[in-house]
C-alpha cells in the first residue's frame, strides 16, 4: 500500500471561483424549470381590428404612405415638365 496521497490546498482564488459558478448554476436552473405552456388568449374584437395603439400606429403608417406617394409623382411630373419643355406651370422662370 504504497500510494501517494497528494493534498491540494484550495486558494480563496478558486474557492470564489467555485462559489459564483455555483451561484450562477443555481440562478439559471430555475428559470428553465419554470417556463410555462400557458398561451395567450386572443378575443375576436382584438383580433380582427387590432388595439386602439395598433391603429393609430397603422393610420400614421397610412398617412405617410400616402404623403411619400404625393411627393413621389410630383417629383416625377416636375422632371416630365422639365424634359419636355411643357410651359404649363404656374410660375415663369426669370
Amino acid at each position: 500500500m504504497t500510494q501517494i496521497i497528494s493534498s491540494e490546498n484550495i486558494t480563496r482564488r478558486r474557492m470564489f471561483s467555485l462559489l459564483g459558478a455555483a451561484a450562477a448554476l443555481g440562478f439559471a436552473t430555475p428559470t428553465v424549470v419554470m417556463v410555462s405552456d400557458a398561451e395567450a388568449e386572443t378575443t375576436g374584437t382584438t383580433a380582427t381590428t387590432g388595439t386602439p395603439g395598433m391603429q393609430r400606429r397603422q393610420e400614421r403608417r397610412t398617412g405617410r404612405h400616402d404623403r411619400r406617394e404625393d411627393r413621389r409623382t410630383g417629383r416625377t411630373e416636375r422632371r416630365e415638365d422639365r424634359r419636355t419643355g411643357s410651359t404649363t406651370g404656374t410660375t415663369t422662370p426669370k
